[in-house]
């Protein structure tokens, strides 16, 4: 999975708050994952979609209900992806430092 397409899936305040709310627990219904945000049953699942196409979470049916639990490993990657542009920084900000100094 590329970055790009899991900062996509979150770039968007609606999916960032409901990855926000699955990182609190367990497995939530549609329902529960969007209560409070404005928007409709629809519209919750076209976000939930966009965040399980970038595999950012799972749903899973069962019964009437759709589970969404979230995909920790695709979040991984979008860590390591920051951690690597903080490690470049590190190195410039230091040999700058050092310019400076001397």
């Amino acid at each position: 999975m590329a970055a790009a397409e899991i900062f996509r899936a979150l770039g968007d305040p609606i999916r960032l708050e409901m990855v926000q709310r699955l990182t609190r627990g367990s497995r939530c219904t549609i329902t529960a994952v969007s209560e409070g945000l404005g928007i409709t049953r629809q519209g919750a699942r076209k976000h939930l979609q966009v965040l399980a196409d970038a595999r950012i979470v799972v749903l899973q049916p069962e019964g009437r209900d759709v589970l969404v639990s979230l995909e920790p490993e695709s979040l991984d990657q979008a860590k390591l992806f920051i951690t690597e542009l903080e490690r470049r920084w590190d190195a410039r900000l230091d040999a700058l430092l050092r310019f400076v100094e001397e």
